[in-house]
């Protein structure tokens, strides 16, 4: 069984004991369970149901397993014959969750 969700503008397919990167969410702690219900599409072998565009009363029960930090991204600007250096860095910071189950 697999399940595409959304979560805020990005989309997944998941199944349950995968191990999923999300963007940061503030208030889940490490260990407690968290609902996505935006499912998009949920699919067992041939039988598939597509919402349009959300399955009512579909939901992805995960567990939260903690934060993590992406690969720095360097960020470089340079003005030709000015002597213009800027080297800049960011790491995106994310939270590491465990599908669980897909509940229908």
């Amino acid at each position: 069984m697999y399940a595409i969700i959304r979560d805020r503008g990005m989309q997944y397919r998941v199944e349950p004991g995968q191990v999923l990167m999300l963007d940061l969410i503030e208030a889940a702690e490490p260990g407690s369970q968290i609902e996505i219900g935006e499912v998009l599409l949920v699919g067992d072998g041939d039988a598939v149901q597509v919402g349009s565009p959300i399955l009512d009363g579909a939901k992805v029960r995960a567990e939260v397993l903690g934060e993590a930090k992406g690969d720095k991204i360097v960020v470089f600007r340079y003005r030709n014959k000015k002597r213009y250096r800027r080297r800049t860095g960011h790491r995106q910071r994310y939270t590491q969750v465990k599908i669980s189950a897909i509940l229908i």
